[in-house]
C-alpha cells in the first residue's frame, strides 16, 4: 500500500476559499483547485488571493532567513525552494515523485558530474575507485551478514543496503584523530575506521560486546539505545574543546531518532557550548514503520536553525556530495564555529532489521523508484563514462568481494555459540535474588530441550539452581 501523507489526510478548514497548504517538506503553495468552491463571489476570491499572497510572502521570508546561516545550503522553504530541488533532484522525494527542499548533489543518478558553488570536490581517479571499492565491499559484507542471520548464525542484523554512499562518503571525510559515535547500522563507517567486519558480527552473534577497542579506531561501540549517542558525542566534543585539541566529533543517528529528547538536548548543549560536533542524520525515511512526515513537519536539516547552528541537506545516495559536505562541516567545527547538522537524504532499501517486514507498511513502487538512484550504480556509471576505471578493475573487485564474503562466512561459522546464561551474569555487580531466580527458570527451560549436544545447558541449570537466592561474585 502507498502511505498517504498526514497533510493529505487533514481536513480543509474551508473548502470554499483557497489558502496556503504546508507540505511535509516545508514548501508552501496555494490550493487553487478549491478556489471559489461553491461560492463564485468576487469578494471571496479577493480574500482568498490575499491569504495566498501572505502565505507566499511568509514562505519567501523564511527562505531568506534560512539561507543567511553560515555553512548551510540555501534552504528556500518557499515554492521557489521546492522548485530548485525539483531541478537538482529530478523531483524526487520520499516516494520518488515529490518535491522538497534543495539538496547538495555532485553526481546525478545517471552518473553525470554536477558542480556546486559551495562544495567543490576534486578527486583523482584512484580516489574515485577507492570510494567505489569501499561501497562494493561494504554491500557485500552486509549481504553476507543478512544471509548468516537467516541461516541462524546471528541473532539479528541491521542492514545498511542503500545507505552506502552516506556512510562511505562521510566516513572518508574524517581525519584519523576525529572521533565517531555510531548507532547500530554504521557498518560502512566502521569499515572506513578500520574495524574488522567480523568484529561487528561477533556482537550480533552474542559472543562479544563489540570486539574492538574504541580508542584504537576512534570509533565508539555500537549504540542500541535510540539517540543516546548524540549526548555522548556532545559531551566528548565539549571535552575536546576544553583540551584545545584540533579534532572533530561526528554523531550518527536516523530520522526516527531525531524525535528523541536526547537529540534535542544534544543540540542545545552543543550550541550553547560551541562544541566541535557534526550531527549526521541518515534520513532513510522510515523509522521502522513510521514515515518521516510523522516525525516532523519541516525538513530535518532545518531543525538546526532553532538551536542556533546551520544545517544542510545532501543527496545521501551521492558519495561525492556526502564526502564534500561532511568534509566542509568537519572543517567548520574544527575552526571553532560550533556544531552543524547534515541530513543525508537517502533510503533504506531493506528491512529495518532482520526481524522486520517492510512489505507490510510501504509500497514496492517506492523501493523501485529508489533502486534507480542506487549509490553504487551511479558511481560506476560515472567511472565508466569518464574512463576512470576499466573492466579489469571491476573484475578484480568482484574477486575481492567474493573473498571477503568467504572469509566472513567461514569466520562466523567457526565462532563459538554464545553462552545463553551469560545475559544474567553482570546485571548487578553483587548479584540479586530475583535475577538468580530468573536465571534458574531460564536454565530449566533450556534444559527441557537438551540432548547429548546440550549437556552444557543442563550443567548451567545446575549451577544456576545452586546459586538461587545468593549473590554472584
Amino acid at each position: 500500500m502507498t502511505v498517504e501523507s498526514t497533510a493529505a489526510r487533514r481536513p480543509r478548514r474551508n473548502s470554499s476559499t483557497s489558502g496556503s497548504s504546508s507540505s511535509s517538506d516545508g514548501s508552501v503553495g496555494s490550493n487553487t483547485s478549491n478556489s471559489g468552491g461553491g461560492n463564485s463571489g468576487g469578494g471571496t476570491k479577493r480574500t482568498a488571493a490575499k491569504k495566498t499572497s501572505k502565505a507566499q510572502t511568509a514562505a519567501k521570508g523564511s527562505g531568506r532567513k534560512s539561507a543567511s546561516l553560515p555553512g548551510a545550503s540555501r534552504p528556500g522553504t518557499g515554492r521557489q525552494g521546492a522548485g530548485r530541488q525539483g531541478a537538482a533532484q529530478g523531483k524526487t522525494g520520499r516516494h520518488g515523485t515529490e518535491t522538497g527542499p534543495p539538496l547538495v548533489q555532485l553526481l546525478s543518478p545517471e552518473g553525470e558530474r554536477i558542480e556546486h558553488p559551495d562544495y567543490a570536490l576534486d578527486l583523482s581517479a584512484e580516489e574515485l575507485r577507492g570510494l567505489y571499492r569501499d561501497m562494493v565491499l561494504t554491500r557485500r559484507f552486509d549481504a553476507e551478514a543478512t544471509a548468516l542471520q537467516r541461516q541462524g548464525e546471528l541473532g539479528l542484523w541491521a542492514s545498511l543496503l542503500g545507505q552506502e554512499a552516506a556512510q562511505i562518503g562521510s566516513g572518508r571525510a574524517l581525519h584519523d584523530d576525529d572521533y565517531v559515535f555510531p548507532t547500530y547500522r554504521e557498518h560502512g563507517v566502521a569499515w572506513c575506521r578500520g574495524v574488522d567486519p567480523v568484529n561487528l558480527l561477533g556482537m550480533f552473534r552474542g559472543v562479544n560486546n563489540g570486539g574492538w577497542d574504541p580508542n584504537s579506531n576512534n570509533f565508539h561501540l555500537y549504540t542500541i539505545v535510540i539517540g543516546s549517542q548524540t549526548l555522548h558525542a556532545t559531551g566528548y566534543a565539549m571535552g575536546v574543546a576544553k583540551d584545545g585539541a584540533d579534532s572533530a566529533v561526528i554523531a550518527y543517528f536516523g530520522d526516527g531518532a531525531s524525535s528523541q529528547g536526547d537529540v534535542a538536548e544534544a543540540f542545545t548543549f552543543s550550541a550553547v557550548y560551541n562544541a566541535p560536533v557534526v550531527f549526521f542524520c541518515q534520513n532513510n525515511q522510515w523509522a521502522i514503520s513510521e514515515p518521516t512526515e510523522r516525525q516532523t513537519r519541516v525538513p530535518l536539516y532545518q531543525r538546526a536553525q532553532g538551536y542556533g547552528f546551520p544545517g544542510v541537506r545532501v543527496d545521501g545516495n551521492d558519495v561525492l556530495a556526502c564526502l564534500a559536505v561532511t568534509r566542509a562541516a568537519l572543517e567548520r567545527v574544527r575552526r571553532g564555529e560550533g556544531p552543524m547538522l547534515v541530513e543525508a537524504f537517502t533510503y533504506r532499501m531493506g528491512a529495518h532489521t532482520t526481524s522486520d517486514d517492510p512489505t507490510k507498511y510501504r509500497a514496492d513502487e517506492e523501493r523501485a523508484a529508489w533502486e534507480a538512484k542506487d549509490p553504487i550504480l551511479r558511481l560506476r556509471r560515472y567511472l565508466e563514462k569518464a574512463g576512470q576505471a576499466d573492466e579489469a578493475f571491476f573484475a578484480a573487485l568482484e574477486e575481492e568481494s567474493e573473498a571477503l564474503g568467504k572469509r566472513v562466512r567461514e569466520t562466523v561459522r567457526a565462532m563459538p555459540d554464545p553462552d545463553r546464561l551469560a545475559i544474567f551474569d553482570h546485571v548487578y555487580a553483587d548479584g540479586h535474588a530475583l535475577v538468580d531466580e530468573e536465571r534458574a527458570q531460564f536454565a530449566a527451560y533450556q534444559a527441557s530441550f537438551a540432548d547429548a549436544d546440550d549437556a552444557d545447558i543442563t550443567a548451567g541449570a545446575g549451577r544456576a539452581a545452586g546459586n538461587t537466592g545468593g549473590n554472584q561474585s
